[in-house]
């Protein structure tokens, strides 16, 4: 099973830049897509041409904001959008599919603000997201996928002393509510394969941050515990373009 992830930051602008021969390339069973920034119909007529895939959106109430798109070659039992809780539940930042053994939560994760103005949401938006993947855990293994919004630790971004606690992504807020998934048993599963290796998902558009590799690791495989054993390949596709972040894929063993 290979699932992909990847913050197209608009899909009606990414399908114009080779995305779907990207697709095609990595050949995902699952690919969870992330700002599609664009309403559901919009979204449909974009990945029309992935025939094969069934498909699942969750727009924002906002037009062209946000928004989040699962699309699978694996039967799919069911999906749900959002987690049932108002405040959360306008942006389309959520997006769960179940599948025979597990479920997978495509997610968006809510950006803290260029001035940090949106911190306190974000550190109770990651505490009922948190709260949400342990119900669904009750029932099926979780793996939760997306743009997280947070380099996790100095690894994980290039100029770390610069950024902490000036910058969204590395407050220790939002470290803090990554460590509580880690904590309450999500596994980052690309650390879980490569503990020590420097390695970015997203670069800023300016400054020439990509060429110069000027970038932060912000998306991610949470997986549960219970299923970390199945875990074969975490790879990120720096040399796939078309976006400011680039897939990230996972394959698992069902």
């Amino acid at each position: 099973m290979h699932i992909v992830s990847w913050n197209v930051n608009g899909v009606r602008a990414v399908v114009k830049k080779e995305f779907l021969e990207s697709v095609a390339s990595m050949q995902p069973d699952i690919l969870c897509l992330q700002e599609t920034k664009a309403q559901d119909n919009e979204v449909a007529k974009a990945l029309d041409p992935l025939k094969d895939f069934s498909l699942a959106s969750n727009s924002a109430d906002k037009k062209g904001y946000s928004g989040t798109a699962t699309l699978s070659k694996v039967k799919t039992l069911s999906s749900k959008a959002d987690i049932g809780i108002e405040e959360h539940d306008l942006e389309g930042r959520v997006l769960c599919t179940e599948y025979e053994h597990f479920y997978v939560v495509n997610v968006y994760v809510p950006n803290s603000g260029q001035k940090l103005d949106r911190l306190e949401y974000r550190k109770q938006w990651d505490k009922d997201f948190l709260n949400y993947l342990k119900e669904l855990e009750k029932k099926k293994p979780v793996i939760a996928c997306g743009d997280f919004n947070v380099a996790h630790t100095a690894i994980d971004l290039k100029n770390d002393k610069s950024n902490y606690n000036k910058t969204a992504g590395y407050t220790q807020t939002e470290i803090d509510g990554m460590d509580n998934f880690i904590a309450a048993g999500f596994i980052d599963s690309y650390r879980l394969l490569h503990p020590d290796e420097v390695a970015y998902t997203f670069w800023s558009y300016r400054f020439k941050s990509r060429e110069r590799n000027t970038g932060w690791r912000i998306d991610y495989f949470l997986v549960s515990k219970s299923i970390a054993d199945k875990i074969k390949e975490v790879t990120i596709f720096s040399d796939i373009m078309g976006s400011d972040h680039c897939p990230i894929g996972l394959k698992i063993d069902f």
